[in-house]
């Protein structure tokens, strides 16, 4: 689905954007000697993470009943929280391109061959990793990922990066972080609560309310779920996406919200020290 996308889009951006910077100093900086331990380590740094995707696939095809609902829940959990880590950095960068520039810059300028493998293969890795965990994650709230929507992410990541350091600056890579990251905290929320309700299923946590409402249509006498019910075309989709429940528990409920409250508050916290930052900069000039 439409998460699948955007995970592994914003994922292999990270990627995309790290690769493309080094590149593009060496080529700056007449060291294009170095330009194939830049492929070797995206090389290796796949080969790695597919290791990983195939390591953390088998040991969760282990589970089954209670513990598969605790790894399920532990999943999201942990899933969601790298998510919220991800988020609240990229929220702290005034600007995400100048800063990875500048990393970049200070690392390659004083690296030799293994600098800039490491460099480079630590970011492919973590990265991959990361998907690995988050489409498992959305693996366990849709019961599919769906492998079509996941390479578009890639293939589409992919483009933006070639485009932003091929010469094209048209897209303002900032605005859509913005934007992304406001529908990646939609999904992050969604994934505590279900990992909140796995947690509930495997006896772990409590209800309190077993459901604070119930607003699903009922379901059609052939077994088709109506089109707005949590299983239905449209709710399915918000399910996915966003956490949707058309009847959660309260402490499903209340996860949900003290996530959105927590990651607001943060957020308001990082908007006023840039605005200090910007004053101090402005007073200073």
């Amino acid at each position: 689905m439409l998460s699948d996308a955007l995970i592994t889009f914003r994922e292999t951006l990270e990627a995309a954007l790290l690769v493309g910077i080094v590149l593009s100093y060496l080529i700056k900086t007449k060291q294009t000697h170095y330009i194939r331990t830049v492929y070797a380590g995206i090389f290796f740094g796949i080969v790695a993470s597919l290791l990983g995707a195939l390591a953390f696939t088998r040991i969760a095809g282990g589970f089954e009943g209670r513990a598969e609902q605790i790894f399920e829940g532990t999943t999201m959990i942990v899933g969601a929280l790298l998510l919220t880590t991800m988020i609240l950095w990229m929220m702290r960068q005034e600007s995400h391109l100048e800063n990875i520039q500048r990393t970049v810059a200070e690392k390659v300028s004083s690296a030799r061959t293994t600098g800039i493998f490491l460099l480079v293969f630590t970011g492919v890795v973590r990265e991959g990793l990361e998907t690995v965990i988050f489409l498992a994650a959305a693996n366990a709230t849709s019961a599919q990922v769906s492998i079509a929507w996941a390479v578009a992410g890639i293939v589409a990541a992919i483009g933006v990066g070639y485009a932003v350091f091929a010469g094209s600056r048209r897209m303002n890579i900032k605005k859509f972080f913005a934007v992304s990251n406001i529908l990646l905290i939609l999904f992050a929320a969604g994934l505590i609560a279900h990992g909140v309700h796995e947690f509930h299923e495997a006896s772990i946590l409590p209800t309190v309310i077993d459901e604070v409402w119930n607003i699903n249509p009922p379901v059609a006498s052939d077994g088709i779920f109506p089109v707005w019910h949590e299983n239905g075309a449209v709710g399915g989709f918000f399910k996915i996406l966003f956490g949707y429940n058309g009847n959660p528990s309260l402490v499903e409920l209340v996860s949900y919200l003290v996530y959105l409250i927590i990651i607001f508050l943060f957020w308001r916290t990082i908007e006023v020290c840039a605005a200090k930052r910007s004053v101090l900069k402005g007073d200073a000039v």
